[in-house]
């Protein structure tokens, strides 16, 4: 029996809207709509009217091609708002038998989700990570287990009540029911992440138009999450004003021009014209390399602890539409002095060929999440990599 999926990705430079069915074989793309973005800045909306008609205009594209209406979707969301935390519920097992059951789990669960949340908050997320029985850490499952004590520590994010409201506003007046809101990097996580990277320890960083979305992965589990006010449009800021031209011929220039590769020698450089303005290679590549490399190190600032190399032993993975810088991967091992790769969705089976590019890991990555926590069919990529997504996100039914 075929389930109908859908997703919304609302970004600050695009919003892509897809839909898609899937059975067991897997999932397969029906339709894809790709609108550049009007009404957001860092990923939050600023004017209601031009953000609802950038959505609407995605979800009309999917669903011409299609052929059916998008009832409902699942939706991402990001922004320097989310914040996260790492909550402890605590319960008594009181029963004669002292034995756990999954209704002492999900009290435990709900104990730690009470834990004041402000009035002008939303909670998006909260992920068991691990149970203590007992004084007993490190219990993956705890059913069934003899105890007198449960202790469960959870990942919680939260979100500005505001910005979901508005969010859904634009979401529901583009005539769209909303399944689930996601934060942006979990739903990455997906399309780009194996269980193995997340068992080892990795950061992902999510370099998109204007935020910076991490997420830290530690045996198989988010420790931590967060959003970086730095991304594609500081580094089109940068051009702009070291080459001193306007903001869209620098947005331009990045896109024909850029790379963080060094250029070598003066015999190496080459000059090159966009515009009317004429500019060394060398003098491009040294602004971008040098933006990209302050996002590397603040993204590894936003790892806990202090010996981040001992604890990311999968690396890190760059993904997002600022990915497809040339040399980013080698500019990001040097800095991070890690194994760097640049992350992109799996081939799908469909109208999916655009769909692979690193820009689109949000989106594909949300109809993975959907298609894990509400069917349970597992999402078979044609390419059969490795490197797909579905390690953490896929071990729990989500309800």
């Amino acid at each position: 029996m075929k389930k109908r999926l859908s997703a919304i990705d609302v970004g600050t430079t695009k919003v892509c809207a897809i839909m898609a069915d899937a059975d067991e074989a897997g999932v397969r793309i029906l339709g894809v709509g790709v609108v550049s973005s009007r009404g957001l800045q860092k990923g939050m909306v600023v004017n209601l009217n031009e953000a609802r008609e950038s959505i609407r205009k995605a979800v009309s594209m999917a669903e011409q091609t299609a052929g059916f209406k998008m009832a409902s979707a699942i939706v991402n969301i990001t922004g320097r708002h989310i914040h996260s935390a790492n909550n402890r519920g605590v319960i008594a097992i009181s029963r004669k038998d002292e034995v756990v059951k999954q209704a002492d789990v999900n009290r435990a669960l709900e104990v730690a989700r009470n834990t004041a949340i402000p009035a002008d908050r939303r909670l998006l997320h909260l992920l068991p990570l691990s149970y203590t029985v007992d004084g007993q850490e490190g219990v993956k499952s705890p059913v069934g287990m003899h105890g007198f004590k449960l202790e469960v520590e959870t990942h919680m994010v939260t979100a500005s009540a505001t910005a979901v409201e508005n969010l859904s506003k634009c979401i529901k007046g583009a005539g769209v029911e909303i399944d689930e809101m996601i934060f942006s990097p979990l739903a990455c996580a997906e399309a780009v992440i194996s269980a193995d990277e997340m068992m080892d320890g990795i950061i992902l960083a999510d370099i998109g138009g204007g935020t910076t979305d991490i997420a830290v992965f530690k045996d198989g589990k988010p420790i931590h999450t967060s959003v970086l006010p730095v991304a594609g449009y500081q580094i089109t800021h940068d051009i702009s004003v070291g080459l001193g031209v306007s903001w869209e011929l620098a947005e331009e220039i990045k896109l024909r021009y850029g790379s963080v590769m060094p250029v070598g020698d003066e015999g190496n450089d080459q000059m090159l014209s966009e515009g009317g303005h004429s500019f060394p290679q060398s003098q491009v590549s040294e602004i971008i390399r040098s933006r990209v490399e302050e996002m590397v190190r603040l993204a590894l600032l936003e790892v806990p602890g202090e010996d981040y190399q001992n604890l990311l032993r999968g690396g890190m993975v760059l993904t997002g539409g600022s990915a497809n810088l040339p040399g980013l991967a080698e500019m990001g091992q040097e800095v991070a002095r890690l194994p760097v790769r640049i992350g992109a969705p799996p081939a799908m089976y469909g109208v999916s060929e655009r769909l692979t590019d690193p820009a689109f890991t949000t989106s594909v990555g949300l109809i993975m999440w959907r298609a894990k926590s509400r069917t349970e069919i597992p999402v078979k990529p044609i390419s059969g990599s490795s490197e797909s997504g579905g390690g953490f996100f896929g071990l729990f039914k989500r309800k």
